[in-house]
């Protein structure tokens, strides 16, 4: 009788502790939860009062533009990991391609365009578009980029960017609009004629346009605005988190180079360093005719005196006067 006394008492015992841990534990979900709570929402934006693109208003009034710019801001802001990676990356890259719109006096915000189409990563799209402005092969090449096996300026941003604003120049002549400049980024500027002429309209924000495009520029207002204003987004960096701009020197090279990781080496950088900086390099040699001039940056600080030695100097001539820098 003892001994079933002990067993009945020990799973009584069993019994009531399985039940204190399922009441601890409820009751401790339940306390994170609250605290969960209190520490992060989801929440609705407001809309900018007067958005503008390149000095022109973003007419808010419309429902259906309200309604796109409402989608491409909430996208953009609830996509926290993308958009932390842009705004990190900007700090990079919008220090080269600012003053290169403004010399060509191409209004400052289609840098968010380059950041829409491609993150300022150099990457290649399904239809070969390549590059920070995503160039297809035979546009680059009608607006001066060189393309070759050994060479892409698709990806040489100062020359891409300079490329682009010929675009965006020659797009601005035909619709007098930088929105539908903008739009004709995407859809071509033969595209958007057809379809303003199809329409008998006069505005991007009065078309009705494919998906893509039809949330395209809402796309550049919405990272315009969020990089404007990080904070209100919710989105906090320190000086510390942003990516730094690269230090460098530029040589000209004059001469083919046979081989490319012999020639970082000789200044005193690697082949990855090399091309990370100069991704227009698309092969292991640089072939360089009669009359023919390469500019090719080296990492500040790595490059000891940029000089080779006697079995090298056809290579490059050193260009110690253009140094870049920007903190």
């Amino acid at each position: 009788m003892r001994k079933y006394f002990f067993l009945g008492f020990g799973s009584c015992l069993l019994l009531l502790s399985v039940i204190l841990f399922i009441h601890a534990t409820n009751n401790d979900r339940e306390v994170r939860w609250a605290e969960f709570n209190d520490k992060y929402g989801i929440f609705a934006l407001d809309l900018p009062e007067n958005p503008t693109f390149a000095g022109e208003q973003v007419p808010l009034h419309i429902s259906d533009v309200r309604e796109r710019f409402d989608r491409e801001l909430l996208v953009n802001t609830y996509w926290q990991s993308q958009t932390l990676l842009l705004l990190k990356r900007k700090e990079r890259w919008f220090g080269i391609i600012e003053p290169i719109l403004k010399q060509n006096h191409i209004p400052d915000d289609f840098k968010y365009l380059a950041l829409a189409e491609s993150g300022l990563t150099n990457v290649v799209s399904p239809s070969g578009a390549s590059g920070f402005w995503q160039f297809l092969e035979g546009t680059g090449k009608n607006f001066g980029l060189k393309i070759s096996n050994e060479v892409d300026e698709r990806y040489h941003l100062e020359k891409a960017t300079v490329a682009a604003c010929a675009y965006l120049k020659s797009a601005y002549q035909k619709f007098n609009s930088w929105s539908l400049v903008a739009a004709s980024y995407n859809m071509g500027i033969d595209g958007v004629g057809k379809q303003l002429e199809k329409q008998q309209v006069k505005s991007y924000y009065d078309l009705l346009l494919v998906e893509e495009t039809s949330r395209y520029v809402f796309r550049i207002l919405a990272l315009k605005e969020i990089c404007e204003n990080p904070i209100t987004y919710g989105f906090h960096l320190r000086k510390r988190d942003f990516y730094k701009p690269f230090n460098f020197v530029v040589v000209e090279v004059d001469s083919t180079i046979p081989d490319l990781a012999r020639f970082a080496q000789i200044h005193a950088i690697n082949y990855k360093e090399l091309k990370l900086l100069n991704p227009w390099l698309r092969s292991n040699s640089l072939t360089v005719k009669s009359g023919e001039k390469y500019e090719v940056k080296i990492r500040k600080n790595n490059s000891g005196d940029g000089v080779a030695d006697d079995s090298d100097t056809l290579w490059m001539k050193t260009l110690p006067e253009k140094e870049f820098h920007r903190e």
